[in-house]
């Protein structure tokens, strides 16, 4: 009797470890969680690598219009700071800071702020003496437009980018039609 109760168990077993049927479901499985994980991983870097990307344009874009000008007027430079913002939808604007400075480098090769513009971030104060600029990019009596932008990415699915993401972009420009881009206050 017990002999035949083992022979029972031993066929039942082994015919469910040669049973192949479920299998690839239960794979799947294992598998789906990864799986998912993954494609939402890569789905959000996509998206952070656009913002940036992005904000970086934001940067080149509003100083490339600016350097375009002879004078801009206080409505051109609103209408730069929107189209700066425009340019960074779908992606919320809130986060984003802009700063569009001209700079004039003396005879002696100092350069000083001649006007500056934010919105977002603290515009600098005209006369100041600006540093940081590449060596060689400017030289005596000539004029730069600097545009910076900032912007803090913040993703919506916090499990796959759990910190805010903290990109600046600097990009500098010689005016196009003038030697030195003039900031008009009056209008």
């Amino acid at each position: 009797m017990i002999s035949l109760r083992r022979k029972r168990l031993t066929g039942l077993w082994g015919r469910l470890w040669r049973d192949q049927r479920g299998v690839s479901a239960v794979e799947f499985a294992m598998i789906a969680p990864v799986l998912l994980t993954f494609y939402f991983g890569f789905a959000e870097t996509t998206q952070a690598m656009m913002a940036k990307r992005r904000a970086s344009h934001v940067a080149s874009t509003i100083g490339d219009l600016v350097a375009q000008e002879g004078t801009v007027s206080n409505a051109e430079m609103t209408d730069m700071f929107t189209i700066g913002s425009t340019i960074l939808s779908p992606f919320p604007t809130t986060s984003l800071k802009m700063r569009i400075t001209s700079v004039t480098a003396n005879s002696s090769g100092v350069v000083k702020v001649d006007w500056s513009d934010g919105q977002g971030m603290t515009a600098l104060t005209n006369g100041t003496t600006y540093t940081g600029i590449p060596a060689g990019l400017i030289s005596a009596s000539q004029s730069l437009i600097i545009s910076e932008v900032t912007y803090s990415y913040d993703s919506p699915i916090k499990k796959y980018v759990p910190n805010t993401l903290n990109w600046s972009d600097k990009y500098y420009l010689r005016p196009r039609q003038v030697n030195t881009v003039t900031r008009d206050r009056t209008t």
